[in-house]
């Protein structure tokens, strides 16, 4: 049995997509899918059932590095992951490869092997996510990350997010934070339909309540309407 591989095309769009990381970490997460698909093949549906030993010792990276990291991809949906007695089993989100190659005979819409291989895939199950919902899930990830340890910057920037992005699936894996930025909106569209006092009247208004409670003061106004004065204290004509 032939078990040789020919070309996997791993699409940029999860080159970019793996630019909302920081630091290594993008070279950790394309370190750790490469070595998942080492082992997920087309045949099994792009799933694979590894320990954190196995791709820790095809990376050279620790385990924890590894566990970390393949966290980071599954809530980017780059991965899913499904627990079992021996391990996870990982299943990899098709969105991001393209068509394999099989030998030497390239897939294309125009060959017979294509058209075999597709003849049924509405009929697959696949893992494919609107993109869109995606991105609703790494903005919200995206602030808490860079967000983590201010919490009043947390919730007003969560706050900014429409609230179709609050509403989410994908959002209610942090309902706390979630709750508290959708109260927070609401206070933030009440501010602005609210109308305020300009401040010179207010000061105004204290400046007279602090004369008017001076008992020197008092004692100068009932004065003058005694004496028929004005308030410089001059007779009135």
């Amino acid at each position: 049995m032939n078990n040789s591989r020919a070309f996997l095309h791993i699409t940029y769009k999860l080159y970019g997509h793996l630019d909302k990381l920081t630091g290594v970490k993008k070279s950790n997460c394309l370190n750790c899918y490469l070595s998942l698909m080492k082992h997920a093949w087309k045949k099994n549906n792009y799933e694979c059932g590894l320990r954190y030993s196995t791709v820790a010792f095809e990376t050279k990276l620790s385990r924890i590095t590894v566990r970390r990291t393949l966290d980071t991809l599954e809530k980017l949906n780059v991965i899913s992951t499904v627990r079992g007695r021996s391990g996870k089993t990982y299943k990899i989100n098709q969105l991001f490869l393209k068509t394999e190659l099989d030998g030497s005979i390239l897939y294309t819409n125009k060959s017979k092997m294509y058209k075999k291989d597709h003849s049924n895939v509405k009929n697959r199950s696949v893992l494919v996510e609107d993109i869109n919902t995606i991105d609703r899930g790494n903005n919200i990830e995206k602030i808490i990350r860079d967000n983590r340890g201010n919490m009043d910057s947390l919730i007003l920037n969560l706050s900014k997010l429409p609230l179709t992005e609050l509403n989410s699936e994908i959002a209610n894996k942090n309902p706390y934070y979630i709750k508290l930025a959708k109260e927070r909106k609401i206070e933030l569209e009440r501010e602005s339909k609210a109308t305020y006092v300009n401040p010179h009247k207010i000061i105004n208004e204290l400046t007279k309540i602090s004369k008017n409670s001076n008992p020197r003061y008092k004692e100068k106004v009932a004065f003058n309407k005694r004496n028929n004065l004005d308030y410089k204290g001059r007779p009135k004509k």
